[in-house]
């Protein structure tokens, strides 16, 4: 195990990289689909997505909800899987506006809250922790594949666990903060796209003295500039 403790690393990522302030939406609905069309994707295609979305004047639950499926998907094109993301776009529509939109799903407990999101069709564990830690300001830990691969390489557990044993294992770790789970989120992916790569940047990495797995040369292989994976 390491001897750095998670509080103590994100201590150090704020004071590398300062306040992150995420999640960058206009809304809490924005925010939902863009943790949607985040999937398997760049940030930079899901811009552009929501961009058309905005520009079709589609950013609306009752109109992705109603909408011609083939047109959604065109819409997204630039997302990826672009089909399969109209799909999940149109049935968390549905879920979010049967359900009261933001005022009648902040009336759950957030145990509730996650279990019906999980059962929305193409909503899984790191997007509905997604949703209720940016949109729905509910304190859980989203564990997304930058942070297994950061805190592997640190020392703190092996590929063995599983996305809801990792999530446990921070909350169990950290108070149980809001803020705090917001930055220390965004936070480990900005270090993770910096430097904690597929293949590391190891002897520029300002973690490097607390990881026992740096080497003292650069790993990375050059990547084509329109890679979506770090």
């Amino acid at each position: 195990m390491s001897s750095i403790p998670p509080q103590q690393i994100y201590e150090k990522l704020l004071a590398i990289y300062g306040p992150q302030h995420w999640w960058p939406a206009d809304s809490p609905f924005e925010m939902m689909v863009g943790a949607i069309l985040t999937q398997n994707t760049s940030w930079k295609n899901v811009e552009t997505a929501i961009g058309n979305l905005k520009t079709h004047n589609m950013l609306d639950c009752e109109l992705i909800a109603s909408s011609n499926l083939q047109q959604l998907g065109e819409i997204i094109h630039a997302s990826g899987f672009y089909m399969q993301k109209a799909r999940y776009l149109q049935q968390f529509s549905l879920f979010y506006y049967n359900n009261g939109k933001c005022k009648g799903l902040i009336k759950w407990p957030t145990s509730i809250l996650r279990q019906r999101l999980l059962a929305v069709h193409g909503i899984g564990p790191e997007t509905a922790d997604s949703i209720l830690l940016y949109a729905l300001d509910r304190p859980v830990f989203v564990v997304d594949a930058y942070t297994k691969r950061l805190f592997m390489r640190l020392g703190h557990f092996d590929h063995e666990l599983g996305y809801d044993s990792i999530q446990n294992y921070f909350q169990q770790r950290l108070p149980e903060s809001l803020p705090l789970f917001q930055e220390y989120h965004a936070l480990i992916v900005e270090h993770a796209k910096r430097f904690c790569k597929t293949r590391p940047l190891c002897s520029s990495c300002p973690l490097a003295s607390d990881c026992p797995t740096a080497t003292d040369s650069d790993t990375e292989i050059k990547r084509p500039q329109n890679s979506d994976v770090d």
